[in-house]
């Protein structure tokens, strides 16, 4: 596959799928990362005298037009933030849309309404998508994605515009994400620490299957920590727990200790009755939670412990909180951790996850960590070793 800076892009129409599935309040965006980490690509693609159109998808209108989730104040924030117009077009396809692009100049922008207002957009299969992918690519030269945040989907802007299209290309986000999720893949420094948390253990399975023995420790917090203390004959109380996923978790210790990771689980923890408390009723240890009770945070053994680990590392993944961060009797568990990444020197340290993402946000850390991933579920299945539907098809379409 090629990026944008490796084609001739002057005088073309392109055809950019963004990620700008951003928050809004009243119509005003609270949260501008994702619009943010896309402006180089955009500002490249107007300097070099390109005119671009853009796709993108907001909430889930369920294949419904519905005025709340319309692009109109994600255009009229692009069009200030590259200090250009940008006018939105009443849909994402049709003849309004056609003409919209075909009069479109070099050094110009626009953007297509809301692609989910169509169900064809998000259908499972080719057959479900019809043409909605060939109409997209109709209106421009050559596709450009830069949307990770949807490359693990997919949808028909992200699968089929390419392979209708006559060119192909990758942005610059795209180009980041791949090159340092590649190198804590392929060539990462060591020690290499994998920091795994939130709610489900069910979500990261793969994730742990594909880094033991690529990683030398893997530090395990959040509530999916439950089900290794339950699958070694621990109680958890009524913490979240997957009874189901004790095998697997089972499995993942015993491979670890013939891979070579080294697994770090809590030795205490926070603990109230209810999810909703908002004081802790006290610290247990990870072997003694009490029956009436569910944890809610790491204790301050485990940030000791975890804290430990994780300052001797080169290179650090982290995905997922240590507890229920957003009550703040709950959050310094997440809090530490965070703090200890970012601390490191001359460590390749890498976020990906909306809640991380958003730990790090709330301490103001984000320039203290060498990269944080825009993909949620696309961050996740590259650890899990598997292609991204994305990639594959700017693949394919290079091949033409």
């Amino acid at each position: 596959m090629k990026f944008i800076d490796q084609i001739d892009i002057a005088g073309r129409k392109l055809l950019f799928r963004v990620d700008f599935n951003v928050p809004l309040d009243e119509g005003v965006i609270t949260d501008e990362n994702r619009m943010i980490a896309v402006l180089p690509t955009l500002r490249y693609a107007l300097e070099q005298n390109a005119a671009i159109i853009l796709c993108a998808h907001l909430g889930k209108p369920k294949g419904k037009a519905v005025s709340a989730l319309s692009l109109a104040p994600v255009a009229r924030r692009l069009g200030q933030m590259l200090g250009i117009d940008v006018p939105l077009a009443p849909d994402c396809i049709g003849p309004e849309s056609r003409r919209m692009a075909a009069e479109l100049k070099p050094g110009q922008a626009m953007m297509l309404e809301n692609l989910r207002f169509y169900p064809e957009e998000i259908g499972r299969t080719e057959e479900e998508r019809g043409d909605f992918g060939k109409q997209l690519a109709s209106m421009a030269d050559i596709y450009v994605n830069d949307a990770f945040g949807v490359a693990h989907r997919a949808n028909a802007s992200v699968v089929d515009a390419p392979r209708y299209a006559a060119m192909c290309c990758a942005g610059f986000l795209v180009k980041r994400e791949l090159e340092y999720l590649d190198k804590i893949l392929i060539s990462p420094d060591r020690p290499y620490v994998c920091v795994s948390g939130g709610a489900k253990i069910s979500t990261k399975i793969g994730i742990l299957n594909n880094l033991l023995g690529k990683v030398n420790d893997i530090v395990i917090g959040g509530a999916m920590a439950n089900t290794f203390l339950l699958a070694l004959g621990h109680p958890v109380g009524k913490s979240l727990v997957e009874t189901d996923l004790v095998p697997e978790a089972l499995s993942i210790m015993a491979k670890a200790g013939t891979l070579g990771t080294t697994l770090h689980l809590p030795v205490d923890f926070l603990y109230a009755a209810t999810h909703t408390a908002t004081e802790a009723e006290g610290v247990c240890a990870a072997t003694a939670i009490p029956d009436h009770s569910l944890v809610l945070d790491i204790g301050p053994e485990t940030i000791n412990n975890f804290v430990t680990v994780i300052s001797k590392a080169r290179t650090v993944v982290w995905n997922g909180p240590m507890g229920l961060f957003e009550t703040p009797a709950f959050a310094e568990g997440s809090f530490a951790v965070c703090r200890a990444i970012a601390a490191l020197d001359d460590a390749t340290t890498i976020v990906g996850g909306g809640d991380t993402d958003a730990v790090v946000h709330m301490l103001g850390l984000p320039n203290e960590f060498s990269f944080i991933s825009t993909g949620g579920g696309s961050f996740l299945q590259f650890l899990e070793g598997k292609d991204l539907p994305a990639i594959q098809a700017l693949k394919e379409c290079m091949k033409k």
